[in-house]
């Protein structure tokens, strides 16, 4: 097991965050503080061959009785609360807007050589409405450790720093990581 801590640098939030190998799945635990709420959040990935960092299941409740439960299969189709979602028929990866872990899935996921860059879509979860939606990105390796991520239908983009398995350290603005992997 792998644990992983972040501060949100606007919200004050804390998130916790363990990483599980098992067979061919990557389970992620974590809990989020953000004071008057907290969320908390198990993801699968797949990590067999062809499909590293693959997402495909994230079951996402909070303290105050929401509840959401997003999957994608194998063959790409994607359900929400258990309705099929063909809105969201060219993402791959999940984005959850409170937590700078799922920006490693893409990263992990595409192996950028340096220079490199890549336009993706995602499922993006806004943290606060619990709503689901396609979410058109870009990834550009700047160097080993350093990642340029920008929204592809808005002007935000930010250079996001991470350690040599490419989890966030430092996402300028939004999060930082507070301890070393262990």
């Amino acid at each position: 097991m792998t644990t992983y801590r972040w501060r949100g640098l606007g919200t004050g939030s804390i998130e916790h965050l363990d990483l599980l190998p098992r067979d061919e799945l990557l389970r992620a635990r974590s809990v989020v503080d953000l004071g008057p709420v907290r969320l908390e959040y198990a993801m699968e990935l797949d990590t067999g061959p062809g499909d590293e960092w693959a997402f495909r299941v994230l079951r996402l409740r909070s303290s105050d009785g929401r509840q959401l439960d997003v999957s994608r299969e194998a063959d790409g189709v994607w359900h929400v609360d258990g309705a099929a979602r063909p809105d969201l028929a060219d993402a791959v990866d999940v984005d959850l807007s409170f937590s700078p872990f799922t920006n490693t899935l893409p990263i992990r996921r595409l192996d950028l050589t340096v220079g490199a860059a890549a336009d993706i879509v995602t499922a993006y979860v806004d943290g606060e409405t619990f709503e689901v939606s396609p979410d058109p990105q870009r990834y550009t390796r700047v160097d080993t450790e350093r990642y340029v991520y920008e929204s592809r239908d808005g002007d935000f983009h930010r250079e996001i720093s991470v350690d040599e398995d490419g989890v966030v350290v430092d996402y300028p603005g939004l999060f930082s990581r507070l301890v070393d992997a262990g």
